[in-house]
């Protein structure tokens, strides 16, 4: 198998793999919007906890603990986790149906592509981390306003449980934002497994390109090189051979 094939199978894999991991960012976040009414946006919320008696809230008279909601994150952290999300499975599954085309073509891209295909990757790479690092410490900013920065005797995960009287609904958010936290930084690692294979691609491209056309000139000059030399160890004709004089 040609060297050429084997990164041409192993860059479609990787745009399977982006495919799902995408999804798995894109349907959890868009999940977590929908319980949050598209207005809100958990990560980096700010707020803190209140003992108060507001029946209105628990339904039952006495005081209750409640969560108190000061800002809202912005609607841009949770957007752009989103918007990697979708452009990695559109780009994947695009990338991906043009890898199995060069395959059954037994050609790849040329010079020009593969550069603006590593130059694409490097750069979604760069903003994939980034989303990912915002997600992260969003989703960590949320879990310490939600357990009063460890103080509450649940953790941020249990406390999809707990009644937080909010006017949204927070029964699975944890489970939703980890689970796109964990995609998300799968996804990252997969622009950077496509950054060297899109690399490694183009360097082979280039290698095919500069020595495509210098080796049937060497060929030449090699058999040139050859006949010379068999015609200047030949045999010297009979005529040539000089005369003795005694």
């Amino acid at each position: 198998m040609e060297l050429d094939r084997r990164l041409l199978m192993a860059h479609c894999a990787a745009h399977a793999l982006s495919i799902v991991a995408g999804l798995l960012v894109v349907v959890p976040m868009a999940l977590n919007g929908s319980a949050f009414k598209g207005l809100r946006c958990a990560l980096f919320s700010t707020g803190y906890w209140s003992t108060e008696n507001r029946p209105e809230l628990t339904g039952q008279p006495g005081d209750a603990s409640h969560l108190v909601v000061q800002h809202w994150g912005p609607l841009a952290s949770c957007q752009f986790a989103t918007f990697v999300g979708i452009f990695t499975v559109l780009y994947g599954a695009a990338q991906g149906w043009r890898s199995l085309f060069y395959l059954h073509g037994r050609h790849d891209d040329t010079l020009f592509s593969s550069f603006l295909t590593v130059l694409l990757s490097m750069c979604v790479f760069f903003l994939s981390g980034g989303a990912s690092v915002i997600l992260s410490l969003g989703l960590a900013s949320w879990c310490d306003t939600v357990t009063d920065d460890n103080t509450r005797p649940y953790s941020c995960a249990e406390s999809e449980s707990v009644p937080l009287y909010l006017d949204v609904d927070t029964s699975s958010f944890y489970t939703e934002l980890s689970l796109a936290q964990a995609s998300l930084w799968c996804v990252t690692a997969l622009w950077l497994a496509q950054s060297i294979l899109a690399f490694l691609r183009l360097y082979h491209s280039h290698s095919q390109h500069i020595s495509g056309p210098c080796l049937p000139r060497e060929k030449e000059l090699l058999l040139g090189y050859s006949q010379s030399d068999s015609g200047s160890l030949s045999p010297p004709h009979p005529s040539a051979t000089p005369t003795i004089l005694v």
